[in-house]
């Protein structure tokens, strides 16, 4: 071997050694240059090159614009809109699943589809597909890396599997969407207002929720980097799991995760099981804080003074609290579920004067002091504001 490859062979001995030799040979062989191969022992991913083989694209963004008619531009922009790295028209970083995208986009373009639509599409998807790919690619290494594996063996077992697995991630997908469409067709409006005005109403009267773990950027100085993403980790599971209709779990964001409803009963109840869900696993102490009011939807996500204020709530909520706004509280103030207790006014960032704020708890059941709580919160609701 010349000089430059015994570099890709340092601080390797016996077996280690012998196995990227193998590994390097069948590499060379595929096509890959001493530079994509020098440039994979930088980055520690030698092992991962077949992997790439395998999903990796044969077709440049000219040669699908004249199959499909799709300009090279669009198909560029999309690609960096995915959260892709930035490709040249002729550089083959395109699969034949690209060119059935591309069909798809026509069709989507022929049908009436502006480009500026197809762009917002695109970019969710990136932003969506860009977690799920990461999570996929860390439970595939955490479920197949085996104590003792060569990278010779890795590099063989994760291409065969990456050829046999990635093709049944497509119905499953496929079949998340399709359920995700038609409870998003179930929860839409298009009455005759929207039908005359030949535009769908984006802003709704909504609850808003937001509810974060107390304490995290503190957190980071005294875990680990795994523990901390395990804590992540379960506090979007909980939040997955205690969320039941017609709340919906928006997103979650490292230590925080956002809910919204058309009904803030049952909102404030899925706030209310997350805290206790959160306490039970030993995590640290969670609040939450929940506002009522006009919220925008653009591309998945809700926007507004709503949302604002209800980010506001939490960050003065305590520990294991459910803090509301006083709409909240009068808008439920007949649920025999739930008790409320004046928690003051509160100077609010953003917010003109004071805001006061109530506690929600869980109604306890047949009790005199959660009857008196209930009849206090009716007298609210009739109370003028």
């Amino acid at each position: 071997m010349d000089g430059g490859a015994d570099e890709l062979l340092d601080g390797l001995e016996g077996e280690e050694r012998a196995a990227r030799e193998r590994l390097l040979a069948r590499l060379r062989e595929e096509g890959f240059s001493d530079e994509q191969l020098a440039k994979a022992v930088e980055e520690n991913r030698l092992a991962l090159l077949p992997v790439d083989r395998v999903l990796g694209g044969t077709h440049t963004a000219r040669e699908i614009e004249r199959e499909t008619g799709v300009p090279a531009s669009m198909l560029i922009r999309m690609r960096r809109l995915l959260g892709l790295p930035t490709a040249d028209p002729d550089d083959r970083v395109f699969s034949d699943d690209d060119i059935e995208a591309a069909q798809a986009t026509k069709g989507f373009l022929d049908a009436g589809f502006d480009e500026d639509r197809i762009i917002e599409i695109t970019r969710v998807l990136g932003e969506g597909m860009a977690r799920l790919a990461a999570t996929i690619t860390t439970a595939f290494v955490q479920t197949f890396l085996q104590p003792g594996d060569n990278e010779d063996e890795v590099a063989q077992r994760f291409a065969t599997l990456a050829e046999e697995l990635t093709p049944a991630v497509a119905p499953i997908l496929n079949a998340g969407f399709k359920a995700q469409l038609r409870d998003s067709v179930e929860r839409g409006m298009l009455g005759r207002d929207e039908i005359k005005a030949g535009q769908a109403g984006d802003e709704q009267e909504l609850a808003v929720c937001f509810a974060d773990i107390v304490g995290f950027t503190r957190l980071g100085g005294q875990l680990e980097v795994e523990e901390l993403g395990t804590v992540a980790g379960r506090l979007a599971r909980l939040a997955a799991s205690v969320t039941e209709p017609p709340v919906r779990l928006i997103k979650t964001i490292g230590d925080a995760a956002m809910f919204v409803s058309p009904r803030p009963g049952p909102l404030v109840k899925v706030a209310l099981a997350l805290v206790e869900a959160v306490a039970a696993e030993g995590l640290p102490s969670l609040r939450a804080g929940i506002a009522w009011g006009p919220a925008l939807q653009r591309a998945g996500d809700y926007y507004g003074n709503t949302v604002n204020l209800a980010s506001r709530v939490t960050g003065a909520a305590r520990p294991g609290s459910v803090l509301c706004t006083k709409e909240i509280s009068d808008l439920t103030a007949d649920d025999d579920e739930l008790e409320w207790s004046a928690a003051g006014r509160h100077r609010l960032k953003g917010v003109s004067g004071s805001t006061p704020l109530f506690r929600a708890r869980r109604a306890e059941s047949g009790s005199q002091e959660g009857s008196t709580k209930r009849r206090e919160g009716r007298s609210r609701k009739r109370a003028p504001s």
